[in-house]
């Protein structure tokens, strides 16, 4: 048995967060997302809205 690891193998030393094992094995492998969609995009801009509110919020506690 060679030394080489797959993208599939596991060292052990990864610990997941509780739950999140099992939200990972249902995953689908392929998604079919159409990012031209304009609904697509506007829920992207709308994350990434909510993403930087939080990120600002964060950084204005620590100051």
């Amino acid at each position: 048995m060679s030394g080489k690891k797959t993208p599939g193998t596991t060292t052990g030393n990864i610990k997941p967060s509780a739950g999140q094992d099992e939200k990972k094995i249902n995953v689908p492998q392929d998604f079919d997302i159409d990012m031209e969609d304009p609904d697509t995009q506007r829920a992207a801009v709308a994350i990434q809205s909510q993403f930087r509110k939080f990120q600002k919020k964060k950084q204005d506690v620590k100051s």
